[in-house]
């Protein structure tokens, strides 16, 4: 999960205070090109441990930096929403034959000459073969949002294959752009997917292909041959994770690592580091929102007033303008300001302790020992976890554990190592309340579906991201409305009025929208932020050294 937004005029603007030139990786790509041989490596230093790598199997964002380098999508989305072909050879539109009108029949047309890492030919059947793993029965899925729609899958050739939708499902295109393609060769007949020899060694189809991995500190991926598109053009690409943020960015300042993303360049270290020789850094627009996120199947947090005494309670302010340096935006909606459906009328958040205490009282949550409330001889006491070393988050904690003592709540601070904190403990519910970075958006599509549809809460045996438990009959409503509408201006309103009730509901406190702040060396070209991915290495296939 990942921290911290910056919009683009301020950075420029706070760059060129600091007496730094706002250099734009865009620009230094289009001054030079592409070596005609490859050569180098590239390290990518990141603040979490990838851990996933069946990208069908629930995982976090940082396991889909691996993935993008590693497997491909039939079709992936650039920063302006476009979608480009991967392995297929034109994306479906109504225009091309590709879609029906009614969205209801699909029929693809396949990349020729693509093959998978250790050689064998990618055929439709790899195709069919991962649409069925993600409906099968038990299988653990990251989503089975849109997939659960597909029928009458049909092989038409080796490189075609048709199948039609039980009814139209708008957000498919977008799923799919974040839906990997596994081997079938590879993975037919396993019978627990969570232990399978494949998360040991993956075999893609992408422009690096797995090397070696040593857990706990870097995974490193080497460039492949036979790739089907442009680059790479460095011979390894090197995933290092640093959990400590101060460590990475120190790591980015002597020049360990090369490029230094999730979670990026810190707020209090940003002024040092737009001053740093031979580093570029920029602000990276993204679509997470920071939450504070309740499992409300905990019997405290099933009780509305007290997650709107919460929010009362909070000093966002503080948080944004003592910690984050004023950087970031403060934000009400878990979708970007940069949506085409984002609502700008939201309630605002306003910090009044008073108001807070009010709400408590009105609920029947009384003072008791220690000044702690209770009801029913339950104390309003729980626990708060986020990633172990995330020395920002962990200060947030600090501050809003003061906010909480304030109106007579009792919050103890439960941090876990990386691995630990974004693995069972978080997709199972297993916390009370934690702290964490999401992307709520399905590339460029607002719905979301795998957050805050009742059926996609893995702790209650669904498939998806909603480790809220997050339960509300009219959003399952609207969401499913939503999907079924092409038109954007009609799904617009839809999506609007899910923010509102969502707004509500406070499954989780809205915190700010991010603005990652991430830095390369100087002479590595080709990084391009894109918000409608949930990683920028989304494109490290086309960066490359110049001298």
């Amino acid at each position: 999960m990942t921290d911290l937004f910056l919009s683009r005029r301020r950075m420029m603007g706070l760059a060129l205070a600091a007496g730094a030139a706002p250099l734009w990786p865009g620009a230094a790509r289009a001054a030079s090109s592409p070596p005609a041989k490859r050569s180098g490596q590239i390290i990518a230093g990141i603040s979490q441990e990838p851990t996933v790598f069946n990208p069908l199997l629930l995982h976090i964002e940082v396991d889909e930096g691996v993935y993008m380098n590693l497997f491909s999508p039939l079709w992936s989305v650039d920063p302006k929403g476009n979608f480009v072909p991967e392995l297929v050879a034109d994306v479906p539109t109504v225009q091309n034959g590709g879609l029906s009108e009614d969205g209801l029949h699909w029929h693809l047309k396949l990349r020729p000459g693509v093959t998978w890492h250790d050689g064998t030919p990618f055929t439709a059947d790899d195709v069919k073969f991962t649409l069925d793993l993600i409906n099968t029965p038990g299988f653990p899925a990251f989503s089975k949002a849109g997939h659960e729609l597909v029928r009458d899958i049909t092989i038409v050739s080796p490189t075609e294959i048709t199948w039609t939708m039980t009814k139209p499902f708008a957000p498919y295109i977008s799923i799919l752009s974040w839906t990997f393609i596994v081997p079938k060769h590879k993975l037919e007949g396993v019978t627990d997917y969570r232990t399978a020899p494949f998360n040991e060694a993956p075999v893609g189809t992408g422009p690096f292909k797995w090397e070696s991995r040593v857990p706990g500190d870097h995974i490193t991926l080497a460039a492949y041959d036979k790739f089907y598109g442009k680059g790479p053009y460095v011979d390894r690409l090197i995933f290092k994770y640093v959990p400590d943020l101060t460590v990475l960015y120190t790591q980015f300042r002597t020049g360990d690592i090369d490029y230094i993303g999730l979670q990026g360049i810190s707020a209090d270290h940003y002024a040092e580091a737009v001053k740093l020789p031979n580093r570029t850094v920029a602000s990276a627009p993204q679509a997470f929102i920071e939450t504070f996120d309740f499992d409300l199947s905990h019997p405290i947090f099933a009780e509305l007033p007290v997650r709107q005494a919460l929010y009362a309670a909070l000093d966002k302010d503080s948080v944004i303008q003592q910690l984050y340096y004023n950087i970031p935006k403060p934000a009400e909606s878990y979708l970007p300001t940069e949506s085409w459906a984002f609502n700008p009328n939201l309630p605002s958040h306003k910090y009044d302790p008073a108001a807070a205490k009010k709400i408590l009282d009105d609920a029947g949550w009384k003072p008791g020992a220690g000044g702690i409330r209770e009801k029913n001889g339950m104390r309003l006491s729980f626990t708060s976890s986020t990633t172990a070393g995330n020395h920002l988050r962990e200060q947030v904690q600090q501050l809003v554990q003061q906010n909480f003592q304030d109106i007579g709540v009792e919050m103890t601070i439960k941090n876990l190592p990386p691995a630990v904190m974004w693995s069972d403990y978080w997709m199972m519910s297993k916390f009370d309340t934690a702290i964490a970075g999401l992307d709520f958006m399905t590339g460029p599509d607002p719905s979301a579906p795998d957050y805050f549809d009742s059926h996609s809460s893995p702790a209650k045996g669904g498939s998806g991201q909603n480790t809220f438990c997050y339960s509300n009959p009219e959003v399952d409503k609207l969401l499913s409305e939503g999907a079924a509408i092409q038109d954007q201006a009609k799904r617009k309103p839809i999506y609007q009025q899910i923010q509102a009730i969502v707004r509500h509901d406070l499954p989780f406190l809205p915190i700010f929208q991010y603005s990652m702040i991430e830095g390369t060396k100087s002479n590595l070209v080709g990084y391009d932020p894109n918000v409608n991915v949930r990683s920028n290495c989304w494109n490290i296939r086309d960066w490359y050294w110049v001298t």
